[in-house]
């Protein structure tokens, strides 16, 4: 469930962004494992999501299936140019329905320029009954024609880096893709690769 804070600063931002050049789409995938930042959450899982954006401001909202109850993300922020940079600020929370884990809140920083790019996540765990755990999360990101690489990781109170390696496409109106994701042992207790591939429609509302 989501914060009243969040849900707040979201219908705010929805009503100072105006009408021009605004969008609203939806989303639903599946993908045949749910990794997250390297780590694994279920297999065989379907998403959903709604996004509204205008003017360089987006709010938007996504959820999935993760065995014990679902997951559901609140979104906003802002991203722009400036010549070939690209960059973008917001906020992003993670909250769930069941007991599969407890709820992240986070600030989102990104930038890119030509085929790079690169993102940073400063966030906090809630962490059921134990103390609250801070963290830093970063990627460095390169994709052309569809192909990509990243390496992320963690650092703070959480630990651990992968590289994920991937291609997506779209066919007939349907994406698609496939991605290879090396995690190491300090990331989830053990070395481990993973192939996994995904399929995806998005829908213009208005």
């Amino acid at each position: 469930m989501k914060s009243t804070l969040t849900a707040t600063l979201m219908l705010a931002l929805l009503a100072t962004t105006g009408v021009a050049n605004a969008q609203l789409s939806a989303n639903v995938g599946w993908a045949s494992e749910y990794h997250f930042r390297g780590i694994f959450q279920k297999t065989s899982s379907a998403s959903a999501g709604l996004d509204y954006e205008a003017n360089g401001f987006y709010v938007g909202t996504w959820g999935a299936d993760v065995g014990d109850g679902l997951e559901i993300d609140g979104y906003f922020g802002y991203g722009g140019e400036v010549d070939d940079f690209s960059y973008s600020i917001g906020y992003t929370g993670y909250f769930y329905t069941g007991d599969f884990d407890d709820t992240y809140q986070e600030i989102n920083l990104g930038g890119g320029y030509g085929i790079f790019s690169a993102e940073v996540a400063i966030g906090r765990y809630e962490n059921f009954d134990g103390p609250t755990q801070d963290y830093t999360y970063y990627a460095l990101m390169l994709e052309n024609a569809g192909f990509y690489g990243k390496l992320g990781g963690f650092s703070q109170d959480f630990d651990g880096e992968y590289i994920e390696l991937g291609y997506g496409t779209t066919l007939a109106e349907i994406d698609v893709g496939v991605s290879l994701i090396i995690a190491n042992d300090d990331l989830i207790g053990e070395d481990d690769e993973t192939l996994l591939f995904t399929i995806g429609k998005s829908f213009d509302i208005n």
